[in-house]
């Protein structure tokens, strides 16, 4: 098949094997690009900076400079440029890599006409989507995931980039952040995304079950096993399991796990028949996994295996300009689905939501605002109708004359009724250990 360009789009190819040019010039000349190739870095740049170029496909490995190198440079000076990497040494490491530094597509050698083609066209077609979003206006919800400010946005690029890639991912995050929500957009964006994505909470299926229901089981494995049972993973068979809560794993499962991820083959539950199994896992976790290594909770080489890719959501209280939208957001949501017409939030109640330090994340955010549509029979929220944790988040003296030891006092009050007295959580907001906490708490209860 031979994918025609709508116009001409000026491509530059960058390999030291003038054979390997030679071949990638006539296949994209014949489908109507315009190449521009060269052997090396040096003269790469050159180009770059003298001519409007849309796409680079470069070799990995190339003499003084390699393909990674370009593409770091690419990323820091024209970052609206596609990339494409192509090497004869494949590895999941290397394609990890590269789209880490900002290739989008990483090609083996040797390919076929048509995957070169292919490549090109998922490049180029990604850029149109960009180009024609406005300038400091992202697309609509990009993946389901409501935000506009930098940590979420650096959020988004992992996910494009993981979705190109078939190596694990562990997702990391407070509770309520949207590990799921951000599982689900890899696999939807991948080219899995026809086949099955399978969610699996493993704190919430007893532990005397989970192996039964993510290896299934034979007829008469156990008291109980009257039929035998297809377990999660080969039912995502081709497309993606998502295993969150990973960290309360016992070690019996994290073992299993680890045979899954090496040999792509399960048992089921009362059987030795070896199944193979083509699934993409992906796994989510709250806890500190490196943390559990240390003290022999978790199984090392499972964790190097499960974090290949890493992708960390931010806590809402660090991405406090997405609020406002946020709120919107559920507001439209909640609304239709009471049937009533929007309500709208004052000034001060925006102001009491975006100061508060929000433990529970964008779950918290969501289940207050879903009971207000329902409990409000005013069509404006004020900073009345907010839980009272919520209403000290704005600062009822913002003059000038207050002590630093007055401001410190109040934000510490204000962080604890946030968490309601949680001091675990206060101290991780506060920056400071639960020690400096109590002892800074005793002081404030000793001052008149």
């Amino acid at each position: 098949m031979v994918v025609k360009a709508n116009r001409r789009f000026k491509l530059l190819a960058v390999d030291d094997n003038l054979n390997t040019l030679e071949i990638i010039k006539r296949i994209l000349g014949n489908s109507g690009y315009d190449v521009l190739t060269c052997d090396n870095m040096i003269t790469a740049i050159e180009i770059l900076e003298n001519q409007t170029i849309e796409l680079v496909i470069t070799d990995l490995k190339m003499p003084r400079h390699s393909g990674m190198d370009l593409v770091r440079y690419i990323g820091e000076n024209h970052s609206g440029v596609g990339i494409i990497m192509v090497t004869g040494y494949p590895s999941i490491d290397g394609a990890v890599e590269a789209v880490k530094k900002g290739a989008e597509e990483f090609l083996a050698k040797p390919f076929t006409d048509e995957e070169l083609l292919s490549a090109v066209k998922r490049v180029l077609d990604r850029l149109a989507i960009r180009h024609k979003a406005q300038p400091g206006i992202e697309l609509d919800h990009p993946h389901g995931i409501v935000g506009r400010s930098r940590p979420i946005q650096n959020v988004f690029k992992l996910i494009t980039k993981a979705s190109m890639v078939t190596a694990n991912v562990l997702i990391s995050g407070e509770s309520g952040t949207g590990k799921e929500l951000v599982a689900r957009a890899i696999h939807y964006g991948s080219s899995r995304s026809t086949a099955p994505f399978v969610p699996v909470n493993c704190t919430a299926i007893p532990e005397g079950l989970l192996e039964s229901e993510l290896f299934g089981h034979v007829k008469g494995a156990f008291t109980g096993a009257n039929v035998t049972r297809t377990g999660f993973f080969q039912i995502a068979d081709g497309g993606t399991i998502f295993l969150d809560e990973i960290g309360d794993a016992s070690r019996s499962l994290q073992t299993k796990l680890l045979r899954v991820l090496q040999n792509k083959e399960i048992n089921r539950v009362g059987s030795n028949e070896v199944i193979n199994v083509d699934t993409r896992v992906v796994v989510a976790t709250h806890k500190d996994l490196k943390a559990l290594v240390k003290k022999d909770l978790f199984r090392e080489d499972l964790f190097y295996r499960l974090s290949v890719f890493d992708i960390t959501i931010p806590p809402l209280r660090d991405r406090h300009e997405d609020i406002p939208l946020l709120i919107s957001h559920f507001v439209t949501d909640y609304c239709r689905e009471m049937g009533r017409a929007p309500i709208a939030f004052s000034d001060r109640a925006v102001e009491a939501l975006t100061k508060y330090p929000w433990p529970g994340n964008v779950r918290e955010l969501e289940n207050l605002i879903q009971k207000l549509v329902v409990i409000l029979d005013k069509d404006i929220a004020d900073i009345v109708d907010l839980p009272k944790s919520m209403r000290f988040s704005v600062s009822r003296n913002k003059g000038l004359d207050r002590s630093l030891a007055q401001v410190e006092a109040e934000h510490i009050t204000n962080v604890l009724a946030g968490v309601k007295g949680n001091k675990t959580q206060a101290a991780r907001i506060l920056g400071i250990d639960r020690k400096t906490l109590r002892e800074k708490i005793k002081k404030l209860e000793q001052t008149p």
